[in-house]
């Protein structure tokens, strides 16, 4: 393309593009970029108001790049003067104005290339866009000296580009580089280079500042230092080549408090983590030492109050309160298993439930009263697919916690993998490119610059409540762990690193050479450390055998002693409000029919599964108890039984009538949740720890799916009260039923929950009627004894008229974790007593061959664990001529419930009394494919229960 291709049809479209090039050389086509910088432009570049005043000026340029002074405009002539002739183009240095904007370019994109980020020193990739004299016309130092700064959309202090490049260097090449021109926000990106290049975030530290970094670097390394030499061989997964992180946390807990926060929540894995824990929350030394201690001495965890048997030291959670400029603030440690990421989605729903005000309608989200804090390694953050999931969740309604700062705490290797092993990109960080967050790499060894680097990340959260990463680039001074040998694997990284200063090392050392303070007192600092050490050691040591003997024992549950019926008028009058909307608001009209049905329902007995569950969350609401749903498609619920949201099909609006009781004293929310288990799960866990007195439930969309999260269950839901003291109320409603669906929808692995329930730990129930369900709620939300419950929820059930309740039944009754059999007449002459649980109930009580036998009562176990024995023993005990019990489920026998209780089921039965086992035989899949096959096995189940096979 030539400049005569350019006439006056298309020119307003060329000096669009030579708008955008202006701005980004890069976001042009390639041939108008070709024709932007050729010397045959200039006509066209001639024209453009911006780039005329620019022809203007040039030629005024003195040496020192100050414009002569303007001249006054001439008088008019008398008389029409002659056409002036059009300016004299300079390609040359107009190719040089091209050229200077995209090195301008390549520093803001690819300057991190180049960046001294490695502590180790090795040399950066570098990239060829950054070097001047590569560019046609090449950018010699006398064509940068004609280029004035100002044209080049620069933040830096300079006049010129040849005063404004090695600044340029310095700013995005040097020991802080910095990755945010993938960033589609426009506003973000102009504020992120203006906040970079001009510095306002790395201002040089005050003398005492300085002093106060060096003594908290002495506290870092001493503390790692002593542990190893007193504790030589066990564990502690050292910070050292990180020790700048424990600094970077003390600066975002003051810039925090500064913005109005009162609460801080970090998530990390084990690296440095008992630094965190002394120096971040303030957990004494004494404390720590006593798990080291631990390992020798029995007696010196039975004396700690608080246990601490539950799990090794690096995995403990810790609470603490701290001072800061603006105050006091708490600051939390949560807990988290050796499963690196599983605690990133916990800490931000603790930190969404921190921020939240619970006390009515939706709730109020206050995004600066919680920072969380993630801390991640280089290698689990590009592996772990619970990163992205924790990630996508940033600026969602329901779960955005107004930005996360991310540190990357990077040593270059995982355990004893390389980077080129473990990831395919770059930099461990590029996954955080694909949320639009921007990326700032520091290197480990500069303490200033990593402060700058957390400085920078806190205003950008601020200033657009958006995740941030910070990749603390460092190393492990040690292996894996302290009594593993790096040097099997990464000999040369290992010699290296043993040659290396320590950074508190290389900080005094350049403090001393600015006269700050001398050797002596450098020292000092460090042996202080060890001194409060040794004294705290000392005092935990005289401690031992002074314990008392602790109860073991895990509390009852409390839940036989909440009273969850609810007068009926109460229920009526909360019926009308659930089913009332604004007068301009319209309902589907297909969907208005179905909740009109409810007016009549409730009072006729037809109260189904949607309605009575509603009916609990309002009764709750208004006994001041906030709740919290999620899960995916949860606001109409998967099988269209639950529209707490309704939708305007007009105007597209919504209305959610549970957020508008006029008698309720605490919130409601209701979200939709992203397409994820794991972090979705994760989440609304940490939000049930952090608000232990709301009613936190997650639904899947079939419960088949929940083993998406079976790393929370495993590590969280089920364990964290015998790992860490921590429970909740947090409910799980997992869709589960074998109804010809496949082996994808019928199974919430019911058997894995029983297998992991012990010592009360959760709660597990398989409801059969809507009433049930509606007690069990309430009951969940009110037992003073918080414990997770999980909940095999129906599916075909939800509308089944046999499942349905009586008004009667939620004002007057309570949750029978047993139901006998309400056919049977004569329990004499009853001698098979077959128990199941859930929708199979319906299937035996409904079949052709029930009524024939007479013999049979079909009772159903509501709730599995904790299993009911003294209920289970009364049921059988009721039928004197009892000959057999039968257990009969779904499942295959391998899965489902009859392996985890079939002792319970065996102790409940009358002495001498057989119990066997009907259903599914072993299998590997949970339910057949096909229809067909599903119903011909269904059908021999219920026969073989009923004693009527074949």
């Amino acid at each position: 393309m030539a400049a005569r291709d350019v006439d006056g049809l298309n020119a307003g479209y060329a000096n669009l593009l030579l708008d955008e090039y202006l701005e980004n050389p890069e976001a042009v086509p390639t041939e108008w970029r070709e024709l932007f910088e050729s010397g045959g432009a200039a006509e066209l570049l001639a024209a453009h108001p911006g780039l005329q005043r620019l022809l203007e000026v040039l030629p005024a340029q003195t040496n020192g790049g100050a414009v002569a002074d303007a001249q006054p405009p001439a008088a008019a002539p008398a008389a029409p003067a002659p056409a002036a002739e059009a300016p004299t183009i300079d390609a040359t240095l107009l190719g040089g104005v091209a050229a200077a904007m995209s090195l301008v370019k390549a520093h803001r994109t690819h300057g991190h290339l180049a960046a001294l980020l490695d502590p180790l020193g090795s040399d950066p990739p570098g990239e060829p866009a950054l070097e001047e004299l590569r560019y046609e016309p090449p950018l010699t130092p006398e064509l940068q000296e004609r280029i004035p700064a100002s044209l080049l959309r620069l933040h830096v202090a300079a006049t010129t580009l040849r005063d404004a490049l090695p600044k340029l260097r310095e700013v995005y090449c040097g020991t802080i580089a910095y990755e945010i021109e993938h960033i589609t926000d426009h506003a973000e990106r102009v504020w992120l280079r203006e906040a970079i290049e001009s510095g306002r975030f790395r201002q040089p530290l005050e003398p005492e500042q300085r002093l106060a970094l060096l003594e908290r670097l002495s506290q870092v390394e001493g503390f790692e230092h002593y542990l190893r030499r007193a504790f030589l061989g066990q564990k502690q997964f050292s910070l050292e080549g990180l020790d700048s992180m424990v600094p970077m946390l003390d600066e975002s807990i003051e810039l925090a408090a500064a913005d109005g926060a009162l609460d801080v929540v970090i998530g990390m894995a084990h690296r440095g983590r008992l630094n965190v824990l002394a120096h971040t929350v303030g957990r004494p030394y004494e404390s720590i030492l006593r798990e080291f201690e631990g390992e020798r001495v029995y007696e010196a965890v039975v004396a700690d109050p608080e246990g601490g048997t539950g799990d090794v030291k690096y995995h403990l959670a810790a609470h603490g309160v701290r001072r800061t400029a603006e105050g006091e603030l708490e600051i939390t440690l949560a807990p988290n298993p050796s499963h690196l990421e599983a605690v990133d989605p916990v800490v931000e729903g603790r930190a969404r439930a921190e921020q939240t005000d619970r006390s009515s309608g939706a709730g109020v989200h206050g995004p600066s009263i919680a920072l969380p804090v993630l801390i991640h390694g280089d290698a689990s953050f590009a592996g772990q697919g619970v990163i992205a999931e924790t990630f996508n969740l940033q600026s969602l309604e329901g779960y955005a916690t107004g930005g996360t700062l991310h540190i990357i705490a990077n040593n270059q290797v995982g355990f004893t993998t390389d980077p080129m092993e473990g990831r395919s990109t770059r930099y461990s960080s590029d996954l955080a490119k694909g949320f639009d967050a921007p990326i700032i790499h520091v290197n480990a060894d500069d303490p200033e610059a990593a402060l700058a680097s957390i400085r920078l990340a806190m205003a950008f959260r601020q200033e657009f409540g958006h995740d941030v990463v910070v990749d603390l680039v460092g190393y492990r001074r040690f292996g894996h762990n302290e009594g593993d040998e790096p040097a099997y694997t990464q000999p040369l990284m290992a010699e290296r690193i043993a040659r290396q200063p320590t950074v508190r090392q290389q900080y005094a050392a350049r403090l001393i050479a600015d006269g700050l303070i001398d050797e002596p007192g450098a020292d000092a600092m460090f042996e202080q450390t060890q001194q409060t050490l040794r004294d705290a050691h000392q005092q935990l040591k005289e401690s031992f055998g002074r314990s008392e003997e602790r109860d073991e024992r895990v509390p009852k549950g409390t839940g036989d002693a909440v009273e969850t019926a609810v007068p009926a008028d109460r229920l009526l009058a909360l019926n009308e409000q659930l089913l009332a909307v604004p007068e301009e608001f319209e309902i589907h009209p297909k969907l208005a029919r179905q909740l009109e049905r409810r007016l009549t329902a409730i009072r006729e007995g037809g109260i189904d599964w949607g309605l009575a569950e509603a009916l609990a969350y309002a009764t709750l609401l208004e006994d001041g108890i906030p709740i919290r749903l999620s899960g995916q498609d949860t606001e109409r619920g998967t099988f269209a039984h639950r529209h707490l949201v309704l939708h305007d099909p007009r105007t597209g609006e919504v209305w959610t009538p549970m957020q508008h009781l006029s008698g309720s004293g605490a919130s409601f929310e209701v979200y939709n949740s992203p397409l994820s288990e794991y972090a979705a799960l994760g989440f609304e866990y940490g939000y049930s720890i952090a608000a232990p007195d709301t009613l936190v439930l997650w639904e899947a969309q079939f419960g088949d799916f929940v083993n998406g999260a079976q790393i929370v269950v495993d590590q969280f839901v089920v364990s964290g009260l015998s790992k860490w003291g921590e429970t909740s109320r947090l409910t799980l409603l997992l869709p589960h039923g074998y109804e010809g669906n496949g082996p994808e929808h019928s199974s919430a692995r019911l058997e894995r929950f029983l297998q992991l329930a012990a010592q009360e730990n959760i709660r597990v129930a398989n409801c059969t009627t809507a009433a049930q369900a509606f007690h069990l709620l309430r009951r969940q939300a009110l037992d003073a004894t918080a414990r997770p419950l999980v909940v095999m929820t129906p599916k075909g059930l939800l509308r089944l008229k046999q499942a349905s309740s009586s008004l009667e039944e939620l004002a007057e009754g309570s949750f029978r974790p047993v139901l006998d059999d309400p056919a049977v007449t004569d329990r004499e002459a009853v001698r098979r007593l077959v128990l199941c649980s859930g929708k199979l109930y319906y299937d035996i009580a409904g079949h052709e061959e029930r009524a024939a036998r007479t013999g049979v009562a079909v009772a159903r176990l509501e709730q599995l664990y904790p299993f009911p024995e003294r209920a289970a023993a009364e049921l059988a005990a009721s039928y004197p001529s009892l000959e057999e019990v039968v257990w009969a489920q779904e499942e295959p026998q391998n899965m489902g419930a009859w392996r985890p209780i079939r002792h319970r089921l065996e102790a409940a039965a009358p002495t001498g009394v057989p119990v066997r086992f009907v259903g599914r035989p072993w299998r590997a899949s949970t339910a057949e494919g096909y229809p067909t096959a599903h119903l011909r096995e269904q059908d021999r189940i219920v026969r073989e229960a009923l004693g009527a096979a074949g």
